[in-house]
């Protein structure tokens, strides 16, 4: 069975990335393509923030049974990626008689997975296993043209929803450069839900989709980072299952500032489509209903920019927000992400993230609708008319659980 995809990134929508790519998974900002020209290619798929890692040398006299907590280890020439949570701000010296030394106090490091640049360290494995779900609607009201007669159609309302499972796995070829692949299983329903005041028998158009339908592989290069700022490049490609070939450019910098890091993004992807046309649709057996985003067309632009702020609230816990606006062919959006983690120890976090629309461009576009069905004489995909979008919408959430090891 051929499906649609939802107009979502993270996630991005499929392009959406994990925090050791780049930003939450959601989707893809495409849809379903098909051939007009002939029978339908219908794939619908639609910290640290490590302060810099300080050492405090100080000359003081202490008792011999403190002299285990002192930390005497060279520190790491490793360089202060992020900044650090320092745990030990205020702590007091201990006193010892017997002689006068040079005591290190030892700060408490820690990688913050959950950071928007993070990415494995040399000989180091990241694996971001990513679970969210995605909803998408919007009103329509369709006008129809049917033989020699121009008729107000019922409209209706076209809803997604969709369960995804996304993993990135990333190996770390030096500290500044890291390899990266991923995967992506989905579960979706797609349906029409037509207006039945004018036809109380009218029934709704759904069908049901799942499957792996997304592979790719990336490499992500941090080429600046010291005790102020932090940026990187990144470069991937994705394979996406009976509907396009796509290529990501991502570049983000930021600036650190006590226990945050602000940062600012770019993204710009290039998308080769299966087919000649893309929107939402159904197929159901002969009968297929879709809504055509764009026809006459085998690729599309899309790009994003953004800010966002990332925070280390205490040794456990951060905070994550962050906007977007986006150019995705057809439409322009304004989104906001928020996420908050917990990272108990060195090797694993969770975050949790919601992601939602402040605007979208798609209201009060006309969309061209074509209908495919043999019992009534198209036996190809035939124009019927336009539909008018009103109240688009698009919120994912979901649970991301990260590894390092």
């Amino acid at each position: 069975m051929k499906k649609q995809m939802s107009l979502f990134v993270w996630a991005v929508a499929v392009f959406g990335m994990a925090p050791v790519w780049a930003d939450t998974n959601t989707g893809m900002r495409g849809a379903t393509t098909a051939d007009m020209t002939g029978g339908p290619a219908v794939r619908t798929r639609q910290g640290v923030d490590y302060k810099k890692y300080q050492t405090r040398t100080s000359v003081k006299t202490y008792e011999s049974k403190d002299a285990k907590n002192l930390y005497y280890s060279t520190p790491s020439k490793r360089s202060d990626l992020y900044k650090q949570f320092d745990a030990n701000r205020g702590a007091t010296t201990t006193t010892r008689t017997s002689r006068i030394e040079i005591a290190r106090q030892k700060a408490q490091r820690k990688y913050y997975l959950a950071h928007p640049f993070f990415q494995p360290t040399k000989g180091k494995f990241g694996s971001v296993t990513d679970l969210n779900y995605v909803m998408n609607s919007y009103d329509f009201d369709t006008t129809l043209n049917l033989v020699d007669a121009t008729l107000a159609g019922p409209g209706g309302k076209w809803e997604m929803g969709q369960f995804n499972v996304k993993e990135d796995f990333s190996y770390g070829i030096t500290d500044q450069i890291a390899v990266i692949a991923m995967a992506k299983f989905d579960s979706s329903t797609y349906k029409f839900k037509w207006d039945k005041s004018l036809d109380a028998n009218a029934t709704d158009d759904k069908m049901d989709d799942s499957g792996v339908n997304l592979y790719g592989a990336g490499i992500q290069w941090r080429f600046l980072d010291n005790d102020k700022w932090i940026a990187t490049v990144s470069g991937q490609y994705q394979h996406q299952n009976d509907f396009s070939n796509n290529g990501l450019l991502d570049l983000r910098a930021g600036y650190k500032y006590k226990q945050s890091t602000f940062y600012g993004l770019g993204r710009l992807w290039y998308v080769d489509f299966d087919g000649n046309s893309y929107g939402n649709g159904t197929t159901d057996g002969d009968k297929a209903v879709f809504l055509a985003y764009k026809t006459n067309t085998d690729n599309a632009f899309y790009v994003e920019g953004g800010a966002g702020v990332f925070s280390v609230l205490d040794p456990d816990w951060t905070l994550n927000a962050e906007a977007v606006f986006g150019h995705y062919d057809w439409h322009q959006q304004l989104s906001i992400k928020g996420a908050i983690g917990w990272q108990p120890n060195e090797w694993v976090a969770l975050n949790l993230y919601l992601k939602t629309l402040l605007y979208d461009s798609a209201d009060d576009k006309n969309l061209e609708l074509y209908w495919r069905e043999s019992a009534i004489g198209y036996n190809d995909y035939t124009r019927v008319g336009t539909a008018s979008l009103d109240k688009y919408r698009e919120t994912s959430f979901g649970l991301q659980a990260i590894f390092y090891f």
